[in-house]
């Protein structure tokens, strides 16, 4: 079973590219092929090479303007031979060398699996985020789950599933796109799983210090909804949505931000519409995380 590693970049963080390239290539019986995206840049030099005698390689593909994250993975998921791609942020990097080869085991051996969402951890001070634990019950971080969506720089996914349902919306630019992906991986039956065995390093950093943040998050809420579910749960789920982001934000300027990103939600094309079962919807409420919150 052949393993891809896609990292997106945008030229900034050469070190920090370095350092995550040359994670994925010293991984033990890995023979990793590493595609690096440079999204509306070009792909810094790197010093990071296979090891002599080693099957791994490295490639590299440009898109000539900042396309998102959705279009850039779908592209490095299009340029690579993987049977199983792993998603790997540029400023990220994997705790240890006998990652790929745990990966590698649990895809031969579960055929119906698609995703493993990696547990995320803080280099420094060794703490996990609960945004990064991805169920409702964060809980204990070091114990594993089943789970209803997973972390995008921070798993595997089965290539053949990915594929099978589509990709990552390449309409959301950012944020939501993961669990879209999902979603629709659950309606054809397969699992995804957070592993709390497979350990990504990465700097704690927040979400919000993206510009667009709060406008993206509501617009690709609305737009998950309207594209993935049966009109009643849409209703519920965008209407919970409304009552937590009015309970959890204090600032004038991101509530205001976010209540446009939810007009241009509605109002705005949202892609494809395949809404999901009423089966799959009880499904996710069994595991935890019905699809109205």
């Amino acid at each position: 079973m052949k393993i891809s590693c896609v990292i997106l970049t945008m030229g900034n963080r050469v070190a920090e590219l370095n350092r995550a390239v040359e994670s994925a290539l010293t991984q033990t019986d890995g023979d990793v092929e590493v595609v690096i995206v440079g999204n509306g840049a070009d792909v810094p030099e790197i010093a990071a090479r296979p090891r002599p005698g080693s099957g791994a390689a490295v490639k590299t593909v440009r898109i000539g303007h900042n396309a998102g994250i959705p279009m850039g993975r779908n592209r490095g998921v299009q340029e690579c031979s993987g049977d199983v791609v792993l998603f790997l942020d540029d400023d990220g990097w994997y705790a240890d060398d006998k990652l790929v080869a745990h990966v590698r085991e649990r895809f031969a051996a579960e055929p119906d699996l698609a995703v493993i969402s990696f547990r995320v951890m803080d280099p420094d001070g060794g703490s996990v985020q609960r945004r990064h634990v991805p169920r409702l019950r964060a809980g204990d971080p070091e114990r594993s789950s089943p789970v209803t969506t997973f972390l995008g720089g921070a798993c595997a996914i089965r290539r053949s599933a990915y594929l099978q349902v589509g990709g990552l919306p390449e309409r959301f630019f950012y944020a939501h796109e993961e669990t879209d992906l999902a979603w629709r991986l659950l309606g054809e039956g397969y699992r995804i799983e957070y592993d709390a065995q497979t350990v990504m390093y990465h700097p704690l950093v927040l979400p919000s210090r993206h510009a667009d943040f709060y406008r993206l998050n509501a617009r690709n809420r609305v737009w998950l909804a309207r594209r993935n579910l049966p009109w009643p749960l849409a209703a519920l789920y965008l209407g919970n949505w409304i009552v937590l982001t009015l309970l959890r934000e204090r600032s004038a300027p991101s509530l205001k931000a976010w209540f446009r990103g939810f007009r241009e939600g509605l109002r705005e094309p949202a892609g494809e519409r395949r809404p999901m079962s009423w089966r799959t919807a009880w499904r996710m409420l069994r595991l935890g995380r019905p699809p109205i919150v």
